[in-house]
């Protein structure tokens, strides 16, 4: 493993990417975290043993891996860009513990084996919508820690009647019990962005079965929640409406959409006139097993 520069100097990174004829792209989100006591307290969150796989999403180039890599524990590392990607070769070269996938994470992550660890430095444009992937795609793991800009932390621990509570609040609270850690400053990354982060917590948890979710929850979540200031019954009736909701090439037909809406809020006891930021996880839960059982699906 080789070291090629000062992590936490602005200076000398700057000159090896001139060096290298690399260069920062907007389009992959890239921030490089500098701060070495924030790097070591978003490793030491992870609380992992030696000899536990860590997947990383966006390693940059690799002064977080280094810390994984340090402990003893083995890093599938998700990078995007092909000049970090190379560089990442070069420096973890004969590493034996590390393992680069390189390309868009959204799109190779599917792949990979599972890991019971996640750490990343997530890039702004892409951190809700992997994280929420992971969840609709039956990807867990036991402890995940991340960055990501503060509105998106708000919206993970958000609760139910907040302003910031949406679909992504209850992705993530029916997987994962959520933590805010600490504020990262703009000044801790280089380039600086123009928004303060957040370190969250996931932990994964144990009283509620992912896998005894309805087929239909994460739907009915994001359909619930399309339209906020509408009433649940009128949203309901648009999930009835669309075919690719129910997994059917018809939906339900328009004559008994009326019906079907109103039995399935009395069958769960909810309040049609009520918005889906009213709802609970149980709240949705429940109403998606109804549907289930309904036999509409």
């Amino acid at each position: 493993m080789l070291s090629l520069f000062n992590y936490n100097s602005v200076a000398e990174l700057r000159a090896f990417l001139e060096e290298n004829g690399l260069g920062m792209r907007k389009k992959y989100g890239q921030n490089f975290l500098i701060n070495p006591r924030i790097r070591q307290a978003l490793v030491d969150a992870l609380e992992v043993d030696a000899g536990e796989y860590v997947w990383e999403i966006g390693p940059g180039l690799g002064a977080m891996t280094m810390l994984l890599l340090e402990k003893g524990l083995s890093v599938r590392a998700f990078e995007i860009d092909p000049g970090f990607a190379r560089m990442l070769r070069e420096i973890f070269i004969g590493d034996v513990g590390f393992t680069l996938i390189e390309g868009d994470a959204l799109k190779t992550w599917q792949s990979q084996p599972s890991a019971h660890y996640l750490l990343g430095n997530l890039p702004y444009n892409i951190a809700a919508t992997l994280l929420a992937d992971f969840i609709t795609q039956g990807r867990f793991f036991k402890r995940i820690v991340v960055t990501v800009q503060r509105e998106v932390a708000k919206r993970m621990v958000a609760t139910t009647g907040s302003a910031d509570y949406s679909s992504f609040s209850v992705l993530c609270n029916s997987a994962y019990h959520v933590k805010l850690l600490f504020v990262i400053k703009s000044a801790s990354f280089y380039p600086r962005p123009n928004v303060d982060s957040q370190a969250v917590l996931l932990e994964r948890r144990d009283d509620v079965n992912t896998q005894m979710l309805p087929s239909c929850f994460y739907l009915l979540v994001r359909q619930l929640f399309s339209s906020r200031r509408k009433m649940i019954k009128n949203n309901l009736t648009g999930f009835f409406a669309s075919p690719s909701n129910l997994g059917s090439p018809a939906s339900v037909p328009v004559a008994l959409q009326a019906a079907i809406v109103a039995e399935a809020l009395e069958k769960s006891a909810l309040d049609g006139n009520k918005r889906a930021e009213e709802l609970s996880l149980d709240d949705f839960i429940a109403l998606a097993k109804v549907i289930e059982d309904m036999g509409i699906l």
